[in-house]
């Protein structure tokens, strides 16, 4: 539905302040305009935005119409009649929740630009570049393309780096006893102490099983790492959950089978309870005049700042490692998706200055596609789907972000403006970056032949300069 005819008029609370105003619905926003305002003020919401759309009781002065968004803006409307409301609601829960991909505001927005410069874009910054920028490959990392045509693991990208010694029967070996295929993948690499950190999913362990190739493989990392005699292998689980894993047939390595190993629980929750904190703070949030004691009680209990401690603290124990003590580090999770990309990203965050440039953190993280940590399995939940797969993942790191950048902004080359750009992004789906979970994923979407990359733009530090100096 591209256009609905708008209610005569609607009262609009934005922002704390009311105004009357016409609404309208387009393929890709809501749009309200203010009547009384001598500029006739906009405000574009996009579809992709919209978190929920909730039609409350009807009063004496209209039909209100809550509609919270994914970047925990929040507005009410009060359209005069039920039946209009009704018409309201029924298209947005529409619009707001597209079943495939090509429903995407990306799909049909067009800068007129033309191939050449749409796909220029994309290929300004790559994964070969980034490894390159750390060193790699050397004498002790190569690239593998035993995943070609992603026979191995269908969520890794079709070249990956892997230790000197690591053979294609070690790697396949490996994956075979990991969830998911995910065996370990290089993820950073210090090349100033050759310490780097890795990742992957828990092994298929069980309370006895064990896998020579995998016991191999990380073995392998261990060498690649000539000025240590052991590396760290980092469950950023709790240990009770792991346990519980284990009884299912997977759980954590056994330190008795992998010889110079040192085992560490980090206990950061799984994503049901990391949406449950989420839903709890911003109920907080949503209360009406509060009082402080009920402000903290409630941001207390809802445990996110608890949550984000404890990701930032594996950061920080991971960044330790491998900076001051010089030791390679293993780290997973269940799958080796959500907790895992968090605290990677967050070590190499603290790890690399380049990361924390507007440049570094655009291009590294966000615009290449895939370099092991944020643009894989962030949970964007862009398609409509099981709400329980949807997780606030991503908006957790960006707090970590936020929260170093308070501590240390001299560190920084932008400032909480710029975050505030990139989350609007995440969610807007105007560009292809945040689409998808794994490189298999665009290349079947043909995304990079489709839609734009916001470098194919300029858009890049038009918006950085923006961000850091508005």
């Amino acid at each position: 539905m591209s256009h609905i005819p708008p209610p005569p008029c609607i009262n609009s609370h934005f922002e704390q302040k009311a105004a009357l105003g016409t609404l309208y619905l387009t393929a890709t926003h809501v749009i309200f305009v203010e009547n009384m305002s001598e500029t006739r003020k906009e405000t574009w919401i996009l579809h992709s935005q919209i978190s929920s759309i909730e039609k409350q009781a009807t009063t004496a002065t209209g039909c209100p119409l809550l509609i919270r968004c994914k970047n925990f803006q929040i507005i009410q409307l009060i359209i005069p009649q039920e039946r209009d409301c009704h018409d309201v609601y029924i298209s947005l829960i529409r619009l707001a929740r597209p079943v495939k991909y090509e429903e995407l505001y990306c799909f049909s927005f067009n800068p007129k630009l033309d191939k050449e410069e749409r796909e220029k874009g994309w290929k300004l910054v790559g994964l070969s570049e980034e490894y390159n920028r750390m060193g790699v490959p050397n004498n002790y990392w190569q690239i593998s393309d035993v995943n070609r045509d992603y026979q191995v693991c269908d969520s890794y990208p079709t070249e990956v780096y892997v230790p000197k010694s690591a053979t294609a029967h070690i790697i396949v070996g490996s994956s075979k006893f990991r969830s998911r295929r995910r065996f370990p993948a290089l993820s950073y690499y210090c090349k100033d102490n050759n310490a780097s950190i890795c990742r992957s999913s828990q092994p298929l362990s069980g309370f006895s099983a064990r896998c020579l190739e995998d016991e191999q493989m990380l073995q392998a990392i261990r060498k690649a790492n000539p000025g240590s005699n052991f590396i760290y292998v980092v469950d950023t689980r709790p240990k009770l959950n792991a346990m519980a894993n284990r009884a299912a047939g997977k759980g954590y390595e056994n330190e008795d089978n992998y010889s110079n190993i040192k085992f560490q629980f980090i206990g950061i929750e799984n994503i049901h309870v990391m949406r449950s904190s989420l839903q709890k703070m911003l109920e907080v949030c949503e209360l009406k005049s509060p009082s402080m004691n009920d402000f903290l009680w409630g941001l207390e209990n809802s445990g996110w700042l608890k949550h984000i401690k404890a990701i930032m603290d594996a950061g920080i124990f991971i960044a330790k490692a491998v900076a001051e003590e010089g030791i390679s580090v293993l780290v997973h999770c269940s799958d080796g998706w959500d907790r895992t990309a968090q605290v990677c990203s967050v070590a190499s965050l603290l790890l690399d200055p380049f990361y924390r440039t507007m440049k570094g953190f655009m291009d590294s993280y966000w615009i290449s596609g895939y370099n092991g940590n944020i643009l894989h399995y962030f949970r964007y939940g862009n398609l409509d789907g099981d709400p329980k797969e949807i997780s606030p993942v991503i908006d957790q790191f960006i707090e970590c972000v936020w929260q170093l950048m308070e501590q240390f902004p001299c560190a920084f080359e932008f400032n909480e403006r710029f975050l505030i750009h990139i989350q609007h992004h995440i969610y807007s789906c105007q560009f292809g970056n945040f689409l998808c979970n794994t490189q298999k994923e665009r290349r079947e979407l043909k995304l990079l032949k489709i839609v734009h990359s916001p470098q194919s733009l300029s858009l890049n530090l038009t918006v950085c300069f923006y961000a850091f100096y508005s």
